[in-house]
């Protein structure tokens, strides 16, 4: 707001800002994890994960219906660590911790990603996901 009204960014920031930690946000959608076709239906059971540096901005619930309609994001999942590495592996125990039966999900998908070697590394660019899906329909 301050921006807007005419401040400059110099005089609203410190000289120097401190990088603090690593996030990482995985958009679980009910959808096929392979062909990405939506998944509508009744959710049967439904558990997300906690912990420290772990956010979890969902409405569902065990029991509750995704109708076909609109867009198929479930859930957003959100983790935070020291650095790129510990939020890897905090995303990693969440995915693994997080359940959602009764429909598809990408959860498959995500942890598909997150053990890809280059993921891992760093290694990736705006084709990242084209090259991923290719990788793995050989």
């Amino acid at each position: 707001m301050r921006i807007a009204a005419g401040e400059r960014l110099e005089a609203i920031l410190p000289a120097k800002l401190e990088i603090r930690g690593h996030s990482i946000e995985c958009r679980i959608n009910a959808e096929h994890p392979v062909k990405f076709t939506p998944s509508a239906g009744k959710i049967t059971a439904f558990n997300v994960p906690g912990g420290n540096g772990v956010r979890v901005d969902t409405a569902q619930y065990a029991e509750g219906i995704v109708p076909p309609y609109y867009d198929s994001l479930i859930a957003k999942l959100i983790v935070h660590g020291c650095d790129r590495a510990e939020a890897i592996a905090k995303m990693e125990r969440a995915l693994s911790q997080f359940v959602v039966q009764g429909i598809e999900t990408t959860i498959p998908l995500h942890q598909a990603i997150f053990a890809d070697g280059g993921f891992r590394a760093g290694e990736f660019d705006t084709k990242f996901m084209e090259e991923f899906l290719a990788k793995k329909a050989e």
